[in-house]
């Protein structure tokens, strides 16, 4: 039997991560020891692991709930479900991808053209990118790079204010 530091110890995560799940329902003791502790069998182990795989491949613990506790039926169509979403998302990445190729193979006399938050919007619609999908272009360049977010911030000539509204946004996610 294992403790709850145990037993995340084993499945590589934290031990608030286990008691998380536990709040869930996706996890419960097999037992309590007389001190009260939490213990967890090598059974509890396994459904840990296979939590742990659910979310790696990105469904949400109310998905991951049914998964766990239904046929292989519904099971299958959960992960087509996911699958297709994630082609999606794929699809989403690859068209910001292509749209920033585009925008950086522009000849160099264009680049001293001034582009502005107008155009900038204007070129992202024209690749077919939805007010979504730039909002999550400004959250992940922010993640990734928050300086050269505020540079090509200030590069549109977007004033201070609406800038400090859109880095702040993006932070949040």
């Amino acid at each position: 039997m294992f403790t709850v530091s145990n037993l995340a110890e084993r499945a590589g995560l934290s031990r608030t991560s286990v008691l998380y799940y536990e709040r869930e329902g996706l996890l419960l003791p097999a037992a309590r020891a007389a001190n009260g502790y939490r213990l967890y069998s090598d059974k509890e182990l396994d459904r840990l692991q296979l939590i742990v795989n659910y979310r790696a491949l990105g469904l949400p613990v109310a998905e991951i709930r049914v998964l766990l506790d239904r046929d292989a039926g519904v099971q299958q169509k959960i992960l087509q479900r996911q699958l297709v979403h994630l082609q999606g998302e794929i699809e989403r990445l690859q068209q910001q991808q292509r749209t920033i190729v585009s925008f950086l193979e522009q000849p160099e006399s264009e680049e001293k053209i001034m582009v502005s938050k107008e155009r900038w919007t204007a070129i992202m619609r024209a690749s077919g990118m939805t007010d979504e999908d730039m909002r999550n272009w400004h959250v992940q360049f922010e993640k990734l790079e928050p300086q050269g977010h505020q540079e090509f911030l200030e590069s549109l000539k977007i004033d201070a204010e609406e800038i400090k509204t859109i880095r702040q946004w993006s932070k949040e996610g």
